[in-house]
């Protein structure tokens, strides 16, 4: 029994770096695949009135060169007179995506909730309450994008974005409430894109599907599924930075720790608005630096705001020195109760088949070797221990706060 427990954990570590290794791999794919084609749009332009190309139909064209070879791309307006016999379907790099990316929010944080979701300083939620929350986040969050998309308001570009960001904010305000910091975050990152995903799955590929089959049936497409494709994918051109960002920010604790995470989120989110912003007229010949400031100013004042006070003054630290000093074996002890089952070569944890990062605190050696690190997630961020989970108090903090302020000898 023991081995199998302890080869569970094991297997589910494992099964947690494959899917996320595909999901990064899929994530390439389609993000790169947005990112291209939105510069196309962007870029092309259109031939000379009355010439070949616009006889054809031919909206736009561009000439790239590229790996030793030229391309030509065109785009139809509505269709082409008559379909090749293989037409490329951008879709599979999506759904991959997100399948794997459920896979994994489910490996790494539904089949270990207690630890990953649950910080009962915020709320003291079950880890089905906590699952649920999070599952119902991603379908109302849909649910209420794509009425909106439908509403009059999704005629008006700018003020749909803002509504649209608003609500993103309010669902992170409310997450942050509820579940832990950094869970908040991967949700609010998991219904953007399952809007993304939901976005190919039920608007861009059944509209193109509608618009072959009429070419297909010899008459002419509808144009309206073209143009909702294109505002669909629009929108998940100005989503992608900021889902990036919240697939890379459960290594960041200071902006999910922070008493205003929310906030941090919704700031960060937008200064990649502003930056994707820039990107996109500058494929269309406008260079607007004005975007790309707006995205780095708030993110210095972000990182002012968030920055973690100064250790106490050097008078204060030579005071505390002595007692520091000669408590080093109490906090070694403190460590040991509320660190060492998670940070050891064979963790106690339950879910947990290896020390995380890395970092173990077994012996005298480690702890010193880590000393910036532990003072940085215990005292500073107070993201460790994960959850709280070994209930470590503010004076056991505060110990080894003043333990590393006078050296960490």
């Amino acid at each position: 029994m023991e081995v199998f427990a302890y080869l569970i954990p094991y297997g589910l570590e494992w099964l947690n770096l494959i899917v996320r290794w595909l999901h990064i791999i899929t994530g390439i794919a389609w993000i790169g695949a947005s990112f291209y084609f939105v510069w196309l749009d962007n870029s092309i332009r259109p031939p000379a009135p009355g010439s070949e190309l616009a006889k054809k139909g031919v909206s736009g064209e561009l000439w790239a060169v590229h790996g030793g070879g030229f391309y030509n791309p065109q785009k139809y307006l509505v269709a082409p007179a008559e379909l090749p016999k293989e037409l490329h379907w951008f879709k599979w790099e999506a759904y991959t995506t997100w399948l794997s990316g459920f896979a994994l929010l489910t490996i790494a944080y539904y089949f270990n909730a207690q630890a990953m979701m649950v910080d009962k300083s915020v709320a003291d939620l079950s880890s089905l309450q906590a699952v649920g929350l999070g599952i119902a986040s991603l379908v109302v969050g849909w649910t209420v994008y794509d009425l909106l998309c439908r509403s009059p308001l999704g005629k008006h570009d700018f003020w749909f974005g803002v509504v649209v960001f608003a609500l993103l904010v309010a669902a992170a305000w409310v997450l942050t409430h509820f579940l832990s910091g950094r869970a908040a975050y991967i949700h609010v990152g998991a219904m953007i894109g399952t809007i993304m995903v939901a976005n190919v799955l039920m608007l861009i590929i059944p509209g193109q599907r509608k618009m072959v089959a009429a070419i297909a049936a010899g008459g002419l497409p509808d144009p309206v599924h073209g143009q909702r494709a294109k505002q669909r994918s629009v929108h998940n051109n100005y989503f992608t930075l900021p889902v990036l960002f919240i697939m890379i920010s459960n290594h960041y604790a200071m902006t999910y720790r922070h008493d205003h995470a929310w906030l941090v989120l919704a700031a960060i989110m937008a200064a990649g608005v502003f930056i994707r912003h820039f990107f996109n007229l500058r494929h269309k010949g406008r260079v607007e630096w004005r975007y790309p400031a707006i995205g780095v100013a708030i993110l210095i004042a972000v990182a002012v705001a968030i920055a973690p006070p100064p250790p106490a003054a050097r008078a204060a630290s030579a005071a505390a020195a002595p007692l520091a000093v000669s408590q080093f074996g109490k906090v070694q002890a403190i460590l040991a109760q509320r660190c060492v089952s998670c940070h050891a070569v064979a963790p106690t944890q339950p879910g947990f088949a290896a020390a995380p990062a890395g970092i173990m605190l077994e012996n005298e050696a480690e702890v010193r070797q880590n000393a910036e690190k532990i003072y940085k997630q215990a005292v500073q961020l107070k993201a460790m221990p994960l959850a709280n989970l070994t209930n470590m108090t503010d004076d056991e903090r505060a110990q080894v706060a003043a333990w590393f302020e006078s050296g960490a000898k």
